[in-house]
Formats: C-alpha cells, sequence, structure tokens
C-alpha cells in the first residue's frame, strides 16, 4: 500500500500514509503509529529531509513596499488572504521559476507560473490565474508577499488594485512572515521534483500540471485535519460547513519550528 500510494506522491510523510492507507483499506495498524514507523525503517522507507535553499527574492529596490497586514488575522474562509512566492527549478537545460498563489485558509495552489526568468510579467500572469479560478470574487481579498521587485512592480500593483486586492508584505525579510507560500514550495520540490531528472521546459510544465493536481486534490495535510487542500476550498465555497480548521496567525508560526519532514 505504500508503495502504491508513493507511485504518485513519493515523498510523502509517515503520519498521511497512515491516513491515506486507513482510508483505503479499513485496515487496522497494531501496535499503531511507532509500529508502522518502524515498519518504513526496517523496509528502508522513510523519508529523510532535505536542507536546501536558494535566494530568489531581490528586496533592495526603489519602488514602494508595504505593511504586513496579515500578521495578527487568523484565514478563516477562501480567499480572505493569498500568499505568493518565487522558488527555482533545476533542469538539464537550465534554471526555471516557478510562481505560485496559494490561497492561505485552504492551503490550495489558484495560480501559477513556470518561466525562464524572474521578469515581473510572469508574477502577472500567476495572479491573472488565480483572479480567473476564484471567479472574479476577490474584492476584500489579501494579497502577502515578500518585498521581491515582481510583487513591487507597476503592472503587479496595478493589477491587484483593478481588482481591489489589498496589498501586503513581509517587514523584515523573515521566511517565517511568509511560511505557508514557503513551506509550499518546499512539498512541490522535496516531496516530487528533487527526486526527478528535468530535461527541459516543456516536459517540466507538464509535470507540474500534474505534481500540482495531485497536491490540490490527493495530498492530505496535517494542518487540515486530514482533508486536502481542493476538499476545503471547494466545501467552503458552496457554503458546506466543514471541520474547523487549525489555523494560526504569522506571529505564532513565526515562534515554531517548522518540521518539513511531517507537514
Amino acid at each position: 500500500m505504500v508503495h502504491q500510494i508513493r507511485k504518485d506522491m513519493p515523498r510523502i510523510g509517515g503520519r498521511k500514509l497512515i491516513h491515506l492507507i486507513r482510508n483505503m483499506s479499513g485496515v487496522q495498524m497494531a501496535p499503531g503509529r511507532d509500529g508502522f514507523y518502524d515498519l518504513l525503517r526496517r523496509n528502508g522507507l522513510l523519508v529523510r529531509r532535505r536542507k536546501i535553499r536558494v535566494v530568489t527574492t531581490n528586496s533592495f529596490h526603489w519602488l514602494r513596499k508595504y505593511p504586513n497586514l496579515i500578521r495578527d488575522i487568523k484565514a478563516i474562509r477562501p480567499n480572505q488572504i493569498w500568499v505568493s512566492d518565487i522558488t527555482y527549478i533545476k533542469t538539464d537545460a537550465g534554471f526555471l521559476y516557478l510562481f505560485l498563489l496559494t490561497d492561505l485558509y485552504s492551503r490550495r495552489i489558484i495560480g501559477w507560473k513556470l518561466a525562464d526568468n524572474m521578469g515581473s510579467e510572469n508574477a502577472v500572469m500567476a495572479l491573472e490565474q488565480a483572479i480567473v479560478n476564484a471567479n472574479g470574487r476577490v474584492q476584500g481579498t489579501i494579497h502577502h508577499s515578500d518585498r521581491g521587485l515582481q510583487y513591487c512592480s507597476g503592472d503587479y500593483v496595478k493589477l491587484l488594485s483593478k481588482n481591489q486586492i489589498k496589498i501586503s508584505m513581509t517587514e523584515n525579510g523573515d521566511p517565517y512572515e511568509n511560511a505557508v507560500a514557503e513551506r509550499v514550495n518546499g512539498i512541490l520540490k522535496d516531496e516530487w521534483l528533487y527526486d526527478m531528472n528535468l530535461k527541459n521546459k516543456s516536459q517540466t510544465l507538464e509535470i507540474l500540471d500534474q505534481i500540482i493536481a495531485l497536491y490540490n486534490d490527493n495530498r492530505p495535510h496535517l494542518s487540515l485535519n486530514y482533508q486536502t487542500p481542493g476538499m476545503v476550498y471547494n466545501n467552503q465555497r458552496a457554503n458546506n460547513p466543514i471541520t474547523p480548521l487549525k489555523c494560526k496567525p504569522y506571529n505564532e508560526l513565526k515562534n515554531e519550528h517548522v518540521n518539513h519532514g511531517q507537514d
């Protein structure tokens, strides 16, 4: 069952594996979680955490920067707060850059763009996709990002303002001020992309399309009570009550250790 699940999600963690296996079969696993981790260890199936970080943010520019509007706010519904970030992807043909927008409440990726450069026009295209995917219901949405040049550019700010989306940015260059966006990047790369031999942009684009669909609709999140981002985002928009989520404001996240091997 572990091998079956990991065909699509090769680096998914142990607690989510337990949840998915129980849903697949109803099997009772004795002596419980510790025994399951022992089973993974004996069969060489534990996932080791990787520590790789490349800076993709240039905040040393003259463009206007905005205050952090979400410091003490809990996300209580979809499209209340979006978080955005850029990450690099290594291929045989050179580096590519992935622009992502994520709904903070549901953790659903709502807009993305893969490009061979870090130009602000790519950030704009990812934002346009997010607005379309939200069916234009974005008036009053808070857009949170780092202070990168792309998010401060005239075209990007103009599109946010045109759609009455509020602008929020990190203040101290601390990754914990944009922790969820950084975490989503890490999941896509650590659980899928790092183990792939990516040739070029067209191949990477095709693979990303599949990975983001798996992330949104198949991968359960501990922070969502083992629901998927798509379940939480779509159920709430359909006014279908769901289990309350354990969402925390950013000032609490900043004081916690982010365990990349478990979330």
